[in-house]
């Protein structure tokens, strides 16, 4: 499968390790992405490998005008639409890798290199989350990842691969994850029993 330019572009790469990355955006098109989001960082240097992630994070910090806003009480509208628009500290985007894609290959596994900066961020779109979901290896991933609200992001990205299919494959396709979930995480019933409730929730 070839990915097209039409999926919508939500920044580009700031920062990567292997495990995740960071991409930038400017706040007009902050609108676009969302928690447990599947995104792709599609390379620029001609490599093959195209990154597959799960959004797990978004931060907007302050900058230089903001400060100066707050601390004088101004709150003129104009200003703070321009201020929106016109930032100079772009929303950051943080990305827990899943998978990757190379030689036409979904592969449910942390990618044998980072993105590189500014490799450009896409949302995945329907076609390619039904492909990198068909399969619920990346459920592994997810639940072994440290310092993350794990379950709720599991629940998210659940939600957004289920949206992903037609509404006649939705309920089963929730079931069959939670039933996997319940083998990996059958150990700790504590977080089991939320993650499943967070995925009835969906059904």
């Amino acid at each position: 499968m070839t990915e097209t330019a039409s999926e919508p572009r939500i920044g580009k790469v700031l920062r990567a390790s292997t495990t995740g990355f960071v991409c930038g955006t400017p706040s007009q098109d902050f609108a676009l992405p969302s928690f447990g989001a599947f995104v792709q960082a599609r390379p620029s240097d001609g490599q093959s490998i195209t990154v597959i992630g799960l959004i797990h994070a978004i931060s907007i910090d302050d900058d230089p005008l903001v400060r100066q806003m707050v601390l004088s009480g101004t709150h003129n509208e104009a200003l703070v639409n321009d201020q929106r628009v016109n930032r100079l500290v772009p929303v950051e985007i943080s990305v827990l890798n899943v998978g990757y894609m190379a030689d036409g290959a979904v592969f449910h596994t942390l990618p044998p290199r980072p993105p590189l900066s500014l490799d450009e961020v896409q949302l995945c779109d329907e076609a390619l989350v039904q492909r990198f979901t068909a399969q619920l290896d990346f459920l592994r991933l997810v639940l072994s990842a440290g310092d993350l609200p794990t379950e709720e992001l599991l629940a998210a990205a659940l939600k957004h691969a289920s949206d992903a299919r037609p509404p006649s494959q939705r309920r089963e396709f929730l079931i069959d994850a939670g039933r996997q979930i319940a083998t990996l995480w059958g150990q700790d019933l504590a977080r089991l029993q939320h993650v499943l409730r967070l995925i009835r929730a969906a059904l």
